[in-house]
């Protein structure tokens, strides 16, 4: 093949080349145009669907939604509630984390903080965990409230009744009793250690002689006699985050409550329907362990409050033995029962005599 030939087909090769490669190019182009067109007009379509809907909350969006109708295809616009952000809920903090006492370990394991266990008819102490410490007590102020109400002697069978002095504006709970609910004070006393009753406790305390002050003050005067140096009052509820006392003060007031028989009744029934108007209303006690054959329970009371924790006093007979356990800032809601089920499998366990000898286990603060 002469020179000038082969230059030729080179030439044509080159341009048949070129010609297929702005093909695919153009093609590609093409297809790219047509896509962002498509997009385009989309979003141009939604923009106008937005525009036409000036009403759509914010916490509301636009769904499009293709269908095929007879063969056409058809697109709607759906308009849908949007899923709601969720806050992050920062962890609750009581004030026992707040002062390291979740940090200490004891032999049992307790998910309390604070522990006592004492065996009243020696007073020895056989088990105490950051016992001196003056913690927030929740509920278990409304045992220093029934002491207060039972020794003043009070007419048991007024009626008294709830107002709006009684809602509770500290934590903002709720409670059954409605603003102008009408009780016996004696059925105020009863769900209120039974059940935990706030507006109750809070009507016991305002109708004191000399009213709520006046009713605080004697808490504080019976906790100084009873030798309570660690604990305060500002409240007859417990709501109060400065209602505070250490596990020591704790065992002498489940003591001297132990020794007026309506407190025990009325802390340790398992259930009671008042009245207060209208329908009857029938409440449940706050510990479970009362309503268990299990267990021999003379006097008790929960409390909770973000501050405090989980909170529980009772006096029960273990090995024919009236054992007072005080468990203050437990972690889970469970927990402060399971901590006194641990108490006394570890009591069940050890030695008769050597409960009789002032064997104390004093937890050890190892540090994790």
């Amino acid at each position: 093949m002469s020179k000038p030939a082969l230059a030729l087909l080179l030439f044509l090769s080159l341009t048949v080349s070129s010609a297929m490669s702005a093909s695919d190019t153009g093609d590609a182009s093409a297809a790219a145009k047509k896509h962002h067109t498509k997009k385009s007009t989309v979003r141009h379509r939604m923009h106008r669907v937005v525009q036409a809907n000036p009403s759509l909350a914010a916490n509301e969006k636009l769904v499009r939604h293709v269908s095929v109708v007879h063969g056409k295809r058809r697109v709607s616009y759906q308009r849908v509630a949007a899923m709601p952000s969720i806050p992050a809920v920062p962890p609750v903090i009581s004030a026992g984390d707040l002062a390291g006492l979740n940090l200490t370990r004891d032999p049992l394991d307790l998910k309390s903080s604070v522990a006592l266990v004492m065996d009243q008819s020696n007073s020895k102490v056989l088990f105490e965990k950051n016992a001196n410490v003056a913690l927030p007590i929740a509920s278990i102020t409304k045992l220093m409230t029934s002491m207060v109400v039972v020794e003043s002697h009070q007419n048991m069978d007024e009626v008294i009744e709830v107002t709006n002095d009684d809602i509770d504006k500290e934590k903002f709970s709720s409670s059954r009793l409605r603003v102008g609910a009408q009780l016996s004070r004696a059925n105020m006393l009863h769900i209120a250690l039974m059940s935990s009753e706030n507006r109750a406790a809070s009507a016991l305390g305002r109708n004191y002689p000399g009213g709520l002050p006046a009713f605080v003050a004697a808490m504080n005067a019976k906790a100084k006699s009873l030798g309570m140096n660690d604990t305060h009052y500002v409240d007859s509820t417990g709501l109060s985050s400065h209602n505070v006392a250490s596990a020591q003060d704790l065992a002498k007031l489940v003591i001297a409550a132990r020794q007026h028989p309506i407190i025990c009744q009325y802390s340790t029934d398992t259930k009671y329907v008042v009245e207060p108007g209208g329908r009857p209303l029938q409440y449940a006690n706050s510990n479970h362990l009362v309503a268990n054959p299990s267990w021999e329970i003379n006097l008790q009371k929960t409390g909770y409050i973000s501050e405090a924790g989980r909170c529980l006093v009772m006096m029960t007979n273990i090995e024919g033995r009236p054992i007072v356990m005080v468990f203050l800032d437990s972690k889970g809601k469970q927990s402060r029962l399971a901590d006194a089920g641990r108490i006394r499998k570890w009591i069940e366990a050890a030695k008769p005599e050597n409960l009789t000898n002032p064997l104390a286990v004093q937890a050890s603060a190892a540090r994790s």
